[in-house]
């Protein structure tokens, strides 16, 4: 039996990533789960935790999705023919929600890479519809931060 620390070993087994800032530089509205179109080698870097989505977004070319400057990092028991860590890699969605989606990012959202994660032995993106924050709506939620933790000492004395 796994404690409650440790993370559970089995099929789905906590994030290999997540994308910390973007609560903070977004305000997201919705969330979408996509698959990544992912090479071997991207796959084993992936479970081994080098990736990297500070910087990363989702783009349309044409009608398809893509996920751009999502830092994978080289394997290391690679070879030759080891993957690009900047490269451009396609996100897999239905029809109906690429659809949906083309609406929205033309009104000014955005599409954000939250978390990644394996589900059913395939890796997958939380990606985030998001429109983003102004400099004093970040303050605001800073000093809201900031209030709630004050709170929170005071109430545990």
């Amino acid at each position: 039996m796994a404690s409650e620390k440790e993370p559970a070993k089995g099929k789905n087994s906590g994030p290999l990533a997540e994308n910390r800032k973007a609560n903070f530089n977004y305000a997201i509205v919705e969330t979408l789960e996509a698959g990544i179109q992912l090479r071997g080698t991207e796959v084993k870097a992936c479970r081994a935790g080098k990736i990297n989505l500070s910087d990363g977004y989702a783009a349309f070319r044409g009608d398809e999705l893509y996920l751009q400057n999502v830092n994978i990092s080289e394997y290391s028991h690679g070879n030759r023919e080891n993957h690009a860590p900047l490269r451009t890699r396609k996100l897999l969605l239905h029809r109906k929600e690429l659809n949906k989606l083309i609406s929205l990012t033309r009104s000014g959202m955005s599409l954000i890479p939250l978390r990644v994660y394996i589900k059913n032995s395939h890796v997958k993106v939380l990606l985030g519809l998001g429109k983003g924050k102004k400099t004093h709506d970040k303050r605001e939620d800073l000093k809201k931060k900031q209030a709630t933790r004050e709170i929170e000492r005071s109430l545990r004395r």
